[in-house]
């Protein structure tokens, strides 16, 4: 009777029946063998025969051990065979198929574009001991901003920008409607990216406005800054600053085509700002005074020819409505021209702000400008910053401003990539006031 074999079974029933062959010949040799019949004669010694028998049953172990051996060897090749061979075509390939995919399907929600979305927080702080001889001031310690950075790529195109900030209520501004030396918390960036290229983006929400070079340049973080401060045009409105340094509206920049003189554009309108009330948010973030939105424009170019250079200049126009005046229109005018290097910085920056009543003849200029250089010698940084604002008397949204200015002197000195230490010294000279000193030592940090 023949049996099913695998398609290696021909070769494997040879090999057996070999064997079998080859043991059943080796048995009648050894009964017929005349070497073991007749080739002794009948008187030889029982032990010469022993031998014999013994040398003859030591070939059949070993034969049966090699026909073991390859019996096994037999087996094994076909037991791998089988999954192949015997299975069922349907059957066999359901399983495979389903091990196989099992591995793609259970780490797919972590390849799911919601990993992009996961929020990137870059930290960074200060804090600074200061003191100097202005009339009330006492000498302190004190803690800066604590800023967390956040952002995340929604898409390729949307992204989400975010700045978080709590600090304590020095009690510089007239608005600031918290006690002195409580916190407060307050998201000054909060913004919705929208990048379609390099000619046209666009952003909606609260961010900093496109006035000149530095606001947009240095945001709230002293660590960033090469001084301990911004300049006084530069103030945050909460801080007695006299700028619309943060505006609620949409932005639009982009590259203008311009070859290597690297020119670029940003558009901006939004609600302006409130009219310095000492009872009002100087940002405007839900509710706008008026219908007319504040707008912006600003052109500048980065020359290909001279790296580090940036030339520009913007105009903003806003009208404010104050409670206790008629309506008053709001332009200002910002040109500069700044040079930034790794080791060397060189800021240049002016504006003129211009306040016309409705109604009324006379307009309130109040021009300002800083010049700022400064140069890097290993961990050591010294710099020089000269600030000049003169506010006329009667102005009607700051009269308290008036004439401020004179030099800052000091030296930055980074510990290492994330901590800076920085000693300054200030004089500020006031119209029909004694001068005034200020001396400050900060520690700005990044985590």
């Amino acid at each position: 009777m023949l049996r099913r074999v695998s398609p290696s079974g021909p070769r494997v029933f040879v090999v057996c029946q070999t064997a079998n062959v080859v043991l059943s010949l080796l048995f009648l040799w050894i009964v017929l063998s005349p070497s073991t019949l007749w080739a002794y004669p009948s008187n030889q010694s029982d032990e010469q025969d022993q031998q014999t028998v013994k040398m003859l049953l030591q070939r059949i172990e070993q034969l049966e051990a090699d026909q073991k051996t390859l019996m096994d060897r037999v087996a094994k090749l076909e037991n791998a065979q089988k999954p192949v061979s015997t299975a069922n075509p349907s059957t066999s390939t359901a399983p495979a198929t389903a091990h196989l995919a099992e591995p793609t399907e259970t780490p797919e929600p972590e390849k799911m574009d919601v990993s992009k979305t996961l929020l990137n927080i870059r930290g960074f702080g200060d804090f600074g001991l200061y003191g100097g001889n202005e009339k009330g001031q006492t000498t302190s310690f004190s803690l800066g901003e604590l800023n967390l950075f956040v952002t995340s790529n929604i898409s390729d195109r949307f992204k989400f920008l975010s700045e978080i900030v709590f600090e304590a209520n020095g009690g510089e501004s007239p608005s600031t409607q918290i006690p002195i030396n409580a916190f407060k918390a307050e998201p000054e960036r909060v913004l919705l990216e929208y990048s379609l290229n390099d000619y046209f983006n666009l952003s909606a929400g609260r961010y900093h406005t496109a006035i000149g070079y530095y606001n947009t340049a240095y945001h709230h973080s002293t660590w960033l800054q090469t001084t301990t401060g911004r300049p006084f045009l530069f103030e945050f409105e909460d801080d007695g600053g006299i700028l619309p340094v943060h505006t609620v509206g949409v932005s639009a920049s982009g590259e203008i085509p311009s070859g290597s003189l690297g020119l670029h554009y940003v558009a901006e309108a939004g609600n302006g700002r409130a009219s310095r009330s000492p009872l009002s948010e100087p940002v405007q973030n839900v509710v706008d005074e008026g219908n007319r939105k504040a707008v912006n424009l600003a052109l500048f170019v980065r020359p290909d020819a001279i790296p580090g250079l940036q030339v520009g200049f913007s105009g903003y126009r806003d009208v404010l409505y104050p409670a206790t005046s008629p309506k008053i229109g709001e332009t200002i005018v910002d040109g500069y021209a700044v040079l930034v290097r790794s080791n060397f910085e060189w800021l240049n920056e002016a504006l003129v702000i211009r306040h016309a009543l409705q109604g009324a003849p006379h307009v309130f200029d109040t021009p300002g400008f800083y010049s700022q250089i400064s140069e890097r010698f290993g961990s050591y940084r010294p710099y020089f910053r000269y600030q000049y604002v003169n506010a006329p008397s009667n102005e009607p949204l700051f009269p308290d401003v008036g004439l401020r200015s004179g030099p800052s002197v000091g030296v930055r000195y980074d510990a290492n990539e994330s901590v800076a230490l920085k000693l300054q010294y200030d004089y500020t000279a006031l119209r029909h006031q004694p001068g005034v000193s200020t001396l400050g030592l900060q520690v700005g940090f990044t985590f």
